[in-house]
């Protein structure tokens, strides 16, 4: 079984603790952290810098596509982001974890 790591950005802590726990709640998740950032991107032809909170969802690869869909029906962003990386490798009883907290 493989394991991915679903990085996403919200406005806000209250968005992202708010997509977090439905995450968790529905068996999408088992651990998903965030930390504040600064973000500087391109959008509409104009140059932005805004206050960000990033998330790091943990979770099995065949819930990616179920992960992505939830996020983005929980998100205030028009074009949120939303992007999977492989976990290559990892402390096996970790692993075992995302296994046990997810569906």
């Amino acid at each position: 079984m493989g394991y991915k790591l679903v990085y996403a950005t919200t406005n806000d802590e209250k968005e992202a603790e708010r997509i977090g726990k439905a995450l968790l709640k529905e068996g999408l998740a088992a651990c998903v952290n965030t930390c504040p950032i600064k973000s500087l991107y391109k959008w509409k032809g104009k140059v932005c810098k805004e206050n960000e909170m990033a998330m790091f969802i943990k979770t099995k690869a065949g819930l990616v596509d179920k992960v992505i869909e939830r996020v983005k029906a929980l998100h205030s962003y028009e074009v949120p982001c939303i992007v999977s990386l492989p976990i290559e490798k990892g402390y096996a009883k970790f692993l075992k974890w995302i296994d046990e907290s997810t569906i």
